[in-house]
């Protein structure tokens, strides 16, 4: 994942690390670790784990779908999921709990591997090999949109924004980046991952009210058009032809 977010929330950042988290994080940074310092020994043996279509569906190496999450293409790569699997993933966990958290994490880690094999599989990119755990991290930033649409959370550190605006935002890049050339990143997989996570969202919780995307897109757009009023009344001191 190429972009991080930042919860207002206090506890987020100075409570305790919940136990899957907790273990996310160190299995994550750990192989990272192993495979930067032993790669070339094991060239061979860590390029099994990556996914790779022809493997999974000639040679039946469905391992790779849970492997693949664990391996990173460099230090900026897993900064930034990790960051993420943090900052959406402690309040997640607390909610829910550690075995649920867990299978959900998994659940849109293996699906967006899934989408990403019959995809490439569709075009003939049969040696393709895929990493990194963002297809996991997308489900969860899909779920934290849908179960706390209004918390404020920071976009790139910097913009203040609600998490169902974040998340439609995201949504909308990924879908236009996998109908674009090529440029190394697995598109289809985030999208899918955050398609399996709101399918097993309302599987799980038939009851869950999610977010009226129209409605919050015509929200937003209003938001916009009062802002830009009030710009440019201010600009003309308050003397425009509304005001009486």
């Amino acid at each position: 994942m190429r972009s991080s977010v930042y919860s207002y929330r206090r506890s987020s950042f100075f409570g305790y690390f919940p136990t899957g988290v907790k273990w996310l994080l160190i299995s994550n940074t750990a192989i990272f670790i192993l495979t930067t310092l032993f790669g070339r020994a094991f060239q061979d043996d860590i390029a099994l784990l990556a996914l790779a279509p022809v493997l999974v569906v000639f040679h039946f190496c469905f391992f790779q779908l849970f492997t693949y999450m664990f391996l990173h293409a460099g230090v900026t790569h897993l900064l930034f999921n990790m960051l993420t699997l943090w900052m959406f993933g402690v309040q997640l966990e607390r909610d829910w709990g550690t075995r649920r958290f867990l299978k959900y994490y998994f659940v849109c880690g293996i699906g967006a591997g899934l989408c990403d094999v019959a995809l490439n599989a569709a075009i003939g990119n049969w040696n393709t090999r895929t990493v990194g755990a963002s297809g996991a991290i997308f489900g969860l930033l899909l779920a934290f949109g849908v179960l706390y649409p209004n918390q404020t959370v920071l976009m790139n550190f910097l913009f203040p924004i609600k998490a169902k605006y974040l998340v439609m935002i995201y949504g909308a890049i990924e879908l236009m980046l996998a109908f674009s050339p090529n440029n190394g990143v697995s598109n289809i997989a985030h999208l899918g991952g955050m398609a399996f996570g709101y399918v097993y969202l309302k599987s799980r919780m038939p009851r869950l009210r999610t977010p009226d995307w129209r409605t919050a897109y015509r929200q937003w757009k209003l938001q916009r058009a009062k802002k830009k009023f009030q710009v440019y009344m201010r600009k003309h001191d308050g003397r425009g032809p509304w005001v009486s």
